[in-house]
C-alpha cells in the first residue's frame, strides 16, 4: 500500500517525539512492504516566527493532499506569558482543526499492568479500566463568536454556540463506537445550566430510539469528573462537548499513571490527525528526555483509522508494551533507569525490524 502523510512536529519537544514515531512508521512500512512518502510543515510557534501565521496556506495543502496528518504539539511560554498577543500558536491548532474538518477526537484511555503504580489512584481502582472519550472538536466555546474584550479591557467575553447537525454527528460517531465495544454510551453535558447542554441532550434523547442495542446515560460534567476518577472502570465511551472533553482527558491521563501515554485521533470531514495528547512541554525541549510512547501509539491509530491495517497498529502497541514491560521507558515513567528519547524510539525500531511476522515472537 502507499501511504502518504503529512508530518507537523511543531514546538517545544514535537520535534523530537515526532521523530522517533516517523521512524517506527518508516520501519512498520519496511515490515509489511508498504510505501512510504512524507512531507514536514510548520504549525504553530515555529510557523509564527516563519511566516507570522500559525497554520500556513502551505501546511493546510500539505494535510489536504496527504492520507493522514502525523502531528507532534504546539505552544510556546513567548506566546503563554503575553495575553496581549494578537496571533497565538494554539490558534493554529483550531485553525486546522475547523479548515479540515475535524469534528471528533477519539482518545483512547486503558491501563498498562507495568505502571498501575505511577497512577495516584488506588490499584484496585483503575486495574482493567478501558474506556473512549469521544470530544467534539471543532464547535462551542472555543470557535464562539463573538468573542472579545470591552473597549477599556475590563471585561472580556466568550460565546458557546452549538447547532443540532454538529451534535448528531458527533454522537452518531459515539454510537458507532459503543457498538463496537460494550454497547455503553455516557453522554456528558451541563443541562441544569447551559443551553447548548440541553440541546446536546434533547439531541441525545431523540437518537436514543434508533440505538436500542446500547445503553445510554446522561451525565452532568462535574458528576463525569468525580466518577472518572472513583469508578473509572464503569465508562465504556464518553461523548461530550469541546472544552468539557478538553478537561476530563486530561484529568483521565491520571488513570493511565502518566499523560505521556495517551494517544489521540481527530476524525471528520477531509484528512485525519493523529497526535499525543499533551503539549508541548518547552521545558524538556532538545534535551531528548520527552516520552515518545503516546505519539508512536498516535502512529498506531494512524494505521489503524486512516488506513484499515490492523495488523500494523498491533504490532506497535505489542512492542510498546514490551517496552514498558522492560523499563525501557523516559524519565517520566521509570522505576529504575530512564532512557533517553531516541533511545526508546531506537529500541522500538530494532525490534519491528527483527519482528518475526507470523511467529510467536
Amino acid at each position: 500500500m502507499k501511504i502518504n502523510i503529512a508530518v507537523l512536529p511543531g514546538d517545544g519537544i514535537g520535534e523530537e517525539i515526532v521523530a522517533q514515531a516517523l521512524e517506527v512508521v518508516k520501519a512498520v512500512c519496511r515490515k509489511f512492504g508498504h510505501e512510504l512518502m512524507y512531507e514536514k510543515a510548520l504549525v504553530g510557534a515555529c510557523a509564527i516566527e516563519e511566516t507570522g501565521n500559525p497554520y500556513p496556506d502551505a501546511t493546510h495543502e500539505l494535510c489536504m493532499k496527504s492520507d493522514a496528518v502525523l502531528f507532534g504539539a504546539i505552544g510556546s511560554p513567548k506566546y503563554d506569558n503575553d495575553p496581549t498577543a494578537k496571533v497565538r500558536p494554539e490558534q493554529g491548532l483550531l485553525a486546522m482543526r475547523k479548515k479540515l474538518g475535524l469534528y471528533a477526537n477519539i482518545r483512547p484511555v486503558t491501563t498498562f499492568p507495568s505502571l498501575i503504580h505511577k497512577s495516584p489512584l488506588k490499584n484496585e481502582l483503575i486495574q482493567g479500566a478501558d474506556f473512549l472519550c469521544i470530544r467534539e472538536l471543532t464547535s462551542g466555546l472555543y470557535f464562539g463568536r463573538p468573542q472579545g474584550r470591552s473597549e477599556d479591557g475590563e471585561t472580556a467575553y466568550d460565546t458557546c454556540i452549538y447547532s443540532r447537525e454538529e451534535i448528531e454527528r458527533i454522537i452518531r460517531l459515539a454510537y458507532s463506537h459503543a457498538r463496537k465495544r460494550q454497547h455503553k454510551l455516557t453522554v456528558v453535558d451541563k443541562a441544569n445550566v447551559l443551553a447548548t447542554s440541553r440541546l446536546w441532550r434533547q439531541v441525545g434523547q431523540q437518537l436514543e430510539t434508533e440505538y436500542a442495542d446500547v445503553e445510554t446515560e446522561y451525565m452532568f460534567v462535574d458528576n463525569a469528573a468525580m466518577q472518572l476518577i472513583q469508578w473509572p472502570k464503569r465508562f465504556d465511551v464518553i461523548v461530550t462537548e469541546n472544552m468539557f472533553g478538553d478537561i476530563l482527558t486530561d484529568e483521565a491521563s491520571v488513570i493511565t499513571g502518566s499523560l505521556g501515554m495517551l494517544p489521540s485521533a481527530s476524525v471528520g470531514i477531509h484528512t485525519a490527525l493523529f497526535e499525543p495528547i499533551h503539549g508541548s512541554y518547552p521545558q524538556a525541549a532538545g534535551k531528548n528526555i520527552a516520552n515518545p510512547l503516546a505519539t508512536i501509539l498516535s502512529a498506531a491509530l494512524m494505521f489503524e483509522y486512516a488506513f484499515d491495517l490492523q495488523e500494523e497498529a498491533a504490532l506497535i502497541r505489542e512492542i510498546v508494551n514490551e517496552s514498558l514491560n522492560k523499563g525501557i521507558v523516559t524519565e517520566d515513567i521509570a522505576n529504575g533507569k530512564a532512557y533517553k528519547t531516541s533511545d526508546v524510539g531506537n529500541w522500538i525500531v530494532s525490534k519491528i525490524d527483527t519482528y518475526q511476522l507470523g511467529i510467536k515472537n
